[in-house]
């Protein structure tokens, strides 16, 4: 960094000392929203306020949950639907937001921790729907809402170019949380096709070094692994957390299509490839854990982005999404053996995925503090 920005980069939050956890990292509490938007699920709506109330059900036995409602109308139906589940206790707490969509990992703020684990910060990108969508403007509030409840303070990241300078128009940085995974130590991984393709473009004016620059400044990520891209039926263009996860420092899952007739089997492939050649900011290779795809899951003749590595980790479980298929046994078997102190829950997800998401899409961690 070139001598002129050194003293802007102490304004950073890395250089503050905060990062972004591992998810593996203990929580305080996860975020979710409560479903109300039936476009997502056409025809499959009313099946879906029950997977919630199983996912819940299954989080708050481990953690909090932070629950956000539409209104006091959908509060009540929530609190219906989950003590009919025997998934409503005290470790739900209801927050009154009116928002879009449900898809916390995405819309809400990312949380980093400071020096020791002793203070939180709250990241609040800005969203606009994966440059797709046209209802946002209420889940574009829901981060710095986040940040308030849980008393933190909030950055808003701007963009950066390759020395460190924030550009002159304050540009706000469009970044979802499932675009990126953390292994808590320096390294990140993402996809060239969600943040450098001209489709469904969120930052026109970023590039490689000055994505790299973001993730070193705000995440305290200096070393970044671009995958080249995310599998079919993903209309977020790419996001990493359907493809790749750290599990440890060192070791990732991946998926792996062993199909060579199947539209991710080329996509999947390269992707390993990438991986193994990759390092981590410890110059250390990647443990690589392969998981295969399910079959193809389809609904109304389209492909839908069914994948395992849309799980989510807990304090003391890890929430797999399942389809009904032979993989479903490996992909649990293969995290068991990753996170032996941890349940592996499978949760059905063949009605969830047609909303385009799963488990780790409609989830925000909240790190704990002086742990």
């Amino acid at each position: 960094m070139a001598k002129s920005s050194a003293g802007r980069a102490k304004l950073f939050p890395a250089a503050q000392g905060y990062r972004m956890p591992a998810e593996w990292e203990p929580h305080e509490a996860t975020w979710l929203a409560w479903p109300h938007f039936r476009d997502d699920w056409p025809d499959k709506f009313e099946p879906i306020l029950w997977v919630y109330a199983e996912i819940i059900r299954n989080l708050a036995r481990h953690e909090r949950v932070d629950l956000i409602v539409k209104s006091q109308a959908a509060e009540q139906h929530a609190r219906i639907v989950l003590e009919q589940a025997h998934a409503l206790s005290g470790n739900v707490c209801f927050h009154r937001w009116r928002t879009d969509r449900v898809w916390t990992r995405d819309s809400g703020c990312i949380f980093l921790t400071g020096q020791a684990e002793s203070d939180l910060l709250a990241l609040h990108f800005q969203f606009n729907a994966w440059a797709k969508y046209p209802n946002y403007k209420l889940d574009a509030k829901v981060g710095e809402r986040m940040a308030k409840a849980a008393g933190v303070r909030v950055v808003h990241p701007f963009v950066v170019d390759s020395f460190g300078k924030s550009s002159k128009d304050k540009y706000r940085v469009v970044l979802e949380g499932g675009s990126i995974d953390v292994n808590g130590c320096g390294t990140l991984i993402t996809t060239e096709e969600c943040l450098l393709s001209a489709t469904q473009q969120r930052n026109p004016s970023m590039d490689r070094a000055a994505y790299e620059q973001l993730f070193a400044d705000y995440f305290g990520a200096p070393s970044v692994i671009w995958l080249e891209s995310g599998i079919a039926g993903d209309d977020t263009h790419g996001h990493v957390d359907d493809i790749t996860r750290f599990v440890s420092p060192n070791t990732v899952i991946t998926m792996i299509e062993p199909n060579e007739r199947s539209e991710n089997y080329a996509a999947l492939r390269a992707n390993l490839g990438r991986l193994k050649n990759a390092r981590t900011a410890d110059r250390q290779k990647l443990e690589i854990i392969e998981i295969p795809m399910p079959r193809p899951v389809v609904f109304e003749g389209r492909q839908l982005p069914a994948s395992y590595a849309n799980f989510y980790i807990a304090n003391g479980a890890v929430l797999v999404p399942v389809f009904n298929d032979p993989n479903d046994r490996v992909a649990l078997n293969t995290l068991a053996e990753l996170f032996p102190t941890r349940e592996i829950v499978p949760i059905y997800s063949g009605d969830l995925i047609w909303g385009f998401g799963a488990l780790h899409c409609m989830t925000q961690q909240q790190p704990a503090v002086g742990s």
